[in-house]
């Protein structure tokens, strides 16, 4: 059995119980926009039990590749709604990116030089694979509506929730919602009618997408290119898709007219030029776009939030556009959620605010230093940069110079006020605020990874030595696990240890002493990990009292 073609689906609208004369129900959350953003944010809440109302002005998904870069984080995210599998098995995985200067190659970098992490540091899948199988988990599960053909018309805040005006094919009518959650891209309708605005800069430079069908024997590696014969003076990236599709981005400088560069007498020599004018190929989709980097002022409105492109937006180079709108989605759910159900305070979703906006300044920051040096504006950058990329040839010192795109890496959110601060040494990486690593491990039934481990919820993992948890560490975490907010204590033993757990905990063996590593954890470590797979505290040993005030700051709560 062949794909789905995603691009010619069409799903049909429905009127619901709230169209009905008299309806007045008031939904928990609404969301809007059903794109990568939005339905990730509907899966994850609804798995955690929060039923969820999705709705879009279109009956279809997205056209033409768009985003295509997924980045190791993403797989991850997606590992826990369900769909990641998936998305590895289509996409074109890859680590290794090459930089060539005119008819040379300067530097070639790999994004994931060591071993033993299960996904890749990207993935290449064309958007509208990604929305399809995101959309088949979400019609798959009972606790979200989607609605096709229902565009919002109006955004009434009010103190308590929100009210929508909708408009149909059978007419308009009001929806009243706790939570609106805006995932409705870069032209944000939502923020439009709520009077706010995103701030930034816009790049003057224009730039040609090409999607490309052909059979290549390229290797499934970034290729990036600065002023090459086949297109002097501009740059030029090069990246395989699943499908034999291949997508080029060819700078065209500000003065272009986009009407003109879409028509295929003019696309068709650029791609010649560098294909060869015997490659045989067709031209799958061709866009223009300008690069912009900016973001609303704060992504919380009162009862409306805003997620994804809504709330920011960056320059394609980089892959931090969809990356970091999907990682909007994972902060902001379970924060949501555990305030939905009365265990965390409403202030908790300030944090969401907080760090995603921390976020975004930092992917803008990136992506901002990364086309200044791909589009420079005066002869004076242009020569800094050609003499950057002739050093890089030889000079090690040079290539941390070299900046094609700065990759999307997950943010570390350093000054979260969820984050409880060190009060033991510790090395390494995984400092409160920064995403969870991952390793091999055994025991633990068929998950072979520690983030198959970290199910959603909060989790201590307590790191032991040659011997089991003693008495006094056991009554510890007993008492913990004993909690409102209940974390999952997880025992971590040394790959030669064959100590036995308690029953009332999952133990899982640390099969290389990767994790071991990777977390600093001496024997009697602890570290606990918030539902986002975030660190928010860790400690040398298991005092109670320090670890209920470190459960209860990462949740919001006094």
């Amino acid at each position: 059995m062949g794909d789905i073609d995603y691009q010619a689906l069409e799903f049909a609208y429905q009127a619901c119980a709230d169209q009905q004369p008299g309806a007045a129900c008031a939904h928990r959350v609404v969301i809007v926009g059903a794109g990568p953003v939005g339905l990730s944010t509907a899966l994850d809440l609804a798995r955690r039990g929060t039923r969820v109302i999705v709705l879009d002005d279109d009956c279809r998904l997205s056209s033409g590749s768009r985003a295509i870069c997924f980045s190791k984080r993403t797989l991850e995210i997606w590992d826990r709604l369900g769909v990641g599998q998936r998305m590895v098995d289509k996409g074109v995985s890859w680590n290794v990116g090459k930089v060539f200067f005119r008819d040379g190659e300067v530097w070639r970098f790999d994004l994931l030089p060591e071993s033993g992490h299960q996904r890749p540091a990207f993935i290449n899948l064309q958007q509208y694979y990604a929305e399809g199988y995101l959309l088949e988990a979400a019609r798959a599960e009972p606790n979200i509506e989607l609605r096709w053909k229902n565009k919002v018309t109006g955004v009434r805040p009010q103190a308590a929730g929100v009210t929508l005006d909708i408009d149909t094919p059978d007419g308009a009518y009001a929806l009243k919602a706790e939570w609106l959650i805006a995932c409705d891209g870069a032209r944000s309708p939502v923020r439009k009618m709520l009077g706010h605005e995103a701030h930034g800069r816009i790049f003057k430079d224009r730039f040609l997408i090409a999607d490309v069908k052909m059979s290549a024997p390229f290797p499934a590696e970034r290729w990036f290119w600065f002023d090459p014969p086949f297109h002097p003076n501009q740059s030029v990236l090069l990246h395989r898709q699943p499908d034999n599709v291949w997508r080029i981005d060819f700078q065209l400088g500000w003065n272009a007219d986009p009407v003109e560069a879409v028509k295929p007498a003019n696309v068709l020599p650029r791609i010649r030029a560098l294909l060869g004018a015997d490659t045989p190929f067709e031209l799958e989709w061709v866009s223009v776009y300008t690069f912009a980097c900016e973001r609303m002022d704060t992504f919380r409105h009162g009862r409306v939030l805003f997620a994804g492109d809504s709330a920011h937006r960056v320059s394609p180079f980089g892959a931090r556009g969809a990356n970091s709108g999907v990682q909007d989605a994972e902060n902001l759910a379970w924060k949501l959620h555990l305030v939905l159900a009365g265990q965390a305070p409403e202030a908790l979703v300030d944090s969401y605010a907080h760090e995603r906006e921390h976020a975004a300044d930092e992917n803008i920051l990136n992506s901002s230093r990364s086309t200044d040096f791909i589009t420079p504006k005066t002869e004076t950058s242009r020569h800094f940069r050609n003499a950057v990329l002739n050093l890089a040839r030889d000079h090690a010192f040079a290539r941390g110079l070299v900046n094609s795109g700065r990759l999307s890496l997950p943010a570390r959110y350093a000054d979260s006020p969820l984050n409880t601060a060190d009060v033991h040494a510790f090395a390494g990486a995984m400092l409160p605020g920064s995403v969870a690593a991952d390793a091999p491990i055994e025991g633990a039934q068929d998950r072979q990874w520690w983030l198959q481990m970290l199910n959603g919820g909060f989790t201590l993992a307590w790191f032991g030595g040659d011997h089991a948890p003693d008495g006094q560490t056991r009554a510890a975490l007993h008492a913990l696990a004993d909690q409102a907010l209940a974390p999952r204590i997880v025992l971590v033993r040394p790959p030669n240890a064959d100590w036995q757990a308690d029953p009332a905990f999952a133990c899982v063996t640390d099969t290389a002493g990767m994790l071991a590593a990777r977390y600093d954890a001496q024997p009697g470590t602890c570290y606990l990990i918030r539902p986002d797979q975030h660190i928010a505290a860790r400690r040398r040993d298991t005092d109670i009292t320090a670890l209920r005030a470190a459960l209860a700051r990462a949740a919001g709560q006094p």
